[in-house]
């Protein structure tokens, strides 16, 4: 795992395959005062909790059909030529399943314009943002969540008394967290083309009682309340599914697995010349892992355990959803904290043609690609994968699963719960007249996305997955996360980004602000790199005696995952045991005016983070700045 030890479970004493050992410890649970579950005087949970990890009471699987987010209704009258949005983090009571009492969890709630007593939401997760694209949104975050105690106290309070289990180490005596405050919140829209003052970057939270981080920003400061930050989205993006979180510094794992997570979609109008399912017949499903309480409140469980125990798809715990022989469209985010998915689609019955039903890849974070047959996919926390299947192609009244397999929580040696059954399709509806009006996916008339070539002499920049000990966190190059930004991108430019990880277990990394392409991957030494990025760091960092990577290389460049070739990306799978490379086009952030607010274009130094989207591996300190500036250094 990428901490590993930590938030996690196990250390490692080698690397997978190689020369070197791997050792598995057995989770060191915490003390029973540390209880995942909330404490009793607050009016959650079932009480005082043991040292054992909580596991979910036994649930009846697709008994509860599957939710649909709602829409998000925008305000084109606050500010000239954009959408105007009012989106406030609030508690509330949400049932996860049928068998399961509602429970407290975090949510966003949209401003209805329509109806101001009313505001749209779920209670868990957000409203989806359907954007324009080339068309603006201004936001106005608020949080009016609970300031006294947050839902995971008790990770909060850990942190605070120094667990080396939870709490990375502090820079220059810098406390980890907040030393005055238990809840705080920041809002990054994933996968979108932002300047840095709007980007929700970890140090520009705010809390509910109006404390802000050190980094805060607001558009239109007379506007907002203490507790309340504007943001501008360009929505210049290609036509994708990008999706919007909590960002919140040392805690986003915990404010995100209490419910705060949204999407986001872009919408090109030129796309219906396409043929693709619309409607009722394009369904978002946002993939989760949670543990419950008896009480059916949400146990945070990963503070000493690999993954929760139960699947959620937006926010129901094995859900069905019943659907027409007919193409649809699946438009899906892995929005769990830490888990892994390898998903396949199972068509049960003896009347059904094919075991296994295929289905088209049509598109991936950053908008459509050549369409694409599979059988199963891959996805890892923060991915977005948009498909195509056709119900059409079994029998009326065959039971479609989508099953899980083969993907341990940390991929691909990790362990954790092991969760097998997803949700179901069942194709009971009637098929109107007329039949399916939608394009067979193979004939899809999606360009091609054309690579990118890097020329001769583009620049390299490596980032080191590296641990100095058991019992500390990960970071990149050794350097923590606080500590100032120490690589510079001249804008304009285009660079090639080395992720070096000589650990046993893959992160999915995520760049703000760009997308780009998977290069390739190679094969290294790990054992032999690890040792030598140690000695380096250890004898002062001197830039002449860095490791040269291409003396670790055991194997020839190998080309990027079918479904990742070709396909535009904000979260590459940094495989272990291996250097992944990405290539960034062109570092260009948006630097005009957006919706006529003055101060909203991105002025430079201009700041951005990229990090591991394995939650906790981010809350603990896998996560750097990187700066575009406007002359090369």
């Amino acid at each position: 795992m990428g901490k590993v030890v930590g938030r996690r479970g196990f250390l490692v004493a080698g690397a997978v395959g190689g020369s070197g050992l791997l050792l598995r410890r057995a989770f060191q649970p915490l003390p029973a005062d540390a209880s995942p579950v909330h404490d009793p005087g607050h009016g959650r949970g079932h009480g005082r909790g043991s040292a054992d990890v909580p596991v979910t009471p036994p649930l009846e699987k697709f008994v509860d059909p599957l939710p649909r987010p709602v829409s998000a209704v925008p305000d084109p009258s606050v500010y000239p030529g954009a959408d105007y949005y009012e989106i406030t983090m609030r508690e509330s009571e949400w049932c996860f399943h049928r068998d399961l009492d509602p429970a407290p969890v975090w949510g966003y709630w949209a401003g209805n314009p329509h109806d101001p007593d009313r505001p749209l939401g779920m209670g868990y997760l957000g409203p989806t943002v359907n954007a324009t694209k080339g068309r603006p949104a201004v936001v106005k975050y608020r949080t009016e969540l609970p300031a006294d105690r947050h839902m995971f106290q008790f990770v909060i309070d850990r942190i605070r008394e120094g667990d080396p289990r939870l709490a990375p180490p502090r820079y220059h005596g810098m406390p980890s967290l907040p030393p005055d405050v238990n809840v705080w919140n920041v809002v990054h829209q994933h996968g979108g083309f932002t300047p840095p003052q709007s980007d929700g970057a970890p140090m520009q939270w705010f809390s509910p009682e109006g404390v802000r981080g050190p980094f805060y920003t607001t558009l239109d400061p007379g506007k907002t309340a203490p507790n309340e930050a504007i943001c501008v989205y360009t929505n210049r993006e290609r036509s994708a599914m990008l999706w919007y979180h909590d960002h919140a510094m040392g805690i986003t794992s915990l404010n995100v697995y209490a419910g705060l997570a949204g999407l986001w979609l872009v919408d090109d109008p030129a796309d219906e010349r396409l043929g693709l399912p619309r409607g009722e017949f394009e369904i978002p499903l946002i993939l989760q892992d949670r543990t419950f309480n008896e009480d059916g409140s949400l146990a945070y469980t990963l503070a000493h355990a690999e993954g929760a125990d139960t699947p959620v798809v937006n926010g129901k715990a094995y859900p069905f959803l019943a659907v027409q022989p007919r193409r649809y469209r699946l438009r899906i985010l892995n929005g769990s904290n830490e888990r892994f998915w390898r998903l396949r689609f199972h068509a049960d019955g003896d009347a059904a043609p094919e075991v296994f039903l295929p289905f088209w890849l049509i598109g991936t974070d950053g908008g459509f690609r050549a369409p694409l047959r599979m059988l199963n996919f891959l996805i890892s926390p923060a991915e977005r994968y948009d498909l195509v299947i056709d119900f059409g192609r079994v029998p009326p009244g065959t039971t479609v699963t989508l099953r899980n397999y083969n993907a341990p929580v940390h991929y691909p040696g990790g362990g954790g719960p092991e969760i097998s059954e997803v949700m179901q399709f069942r194709v009971t509806e009637p098929m109107p007249e007329g039949g399916d009006p939608t394009t067979p996916p193979e004939e899809l008339a999606l360009r091609p996305v054309e690579p990118i070539r890097p020329r001769p002499g583009t620049r390299r920049r490596q980032w080191v997955v590296h641990q100095k000990a058991a019992f500390h966190g990960m970071t990149f190059n050794g350097v923590p996360f606080m500590a100032p930004s120490e690589d510079f991108v001249a804008a304009g430019s285009s660079e090639i980004w080395e992720y070096v990880n000589p650990n046993h277990e893959a992160h999915p990394m995520h760049v703000h602000l760009v997308n780009f392409q998977v290069l390739n991957r190679q094969p290294i030494d790990a054992t032999a790199y690890r040792d030598a990025f140690r000695k380096w760091l250890d004898g002062g960092r001197v830039p002449a005696d860095r490791p040269v990577l291409e003396h670790y290389v055991t194997g020839p460049p190998i080309p990027p995952d079918p479904d990742e070739a070709h396909s535009w990306k904000d979260t590459v799978k940094v495989y272990p045991e291996s250097v992944t490379r990405i290539v960034i086009a062109e570092f260009a952030p948006p630097t005009g005016r957006i919706a006529s607010i003055p101060g909203s274009g991105t002025e430079f130094p201009a700041t951005y983070i990229q990090h591991c989207h394995i939650l906790e591996h981010e809350d603990d300190d896998l996560m750097r700045p990187w700066t575009i500036v406007t002359e090369r250094t």
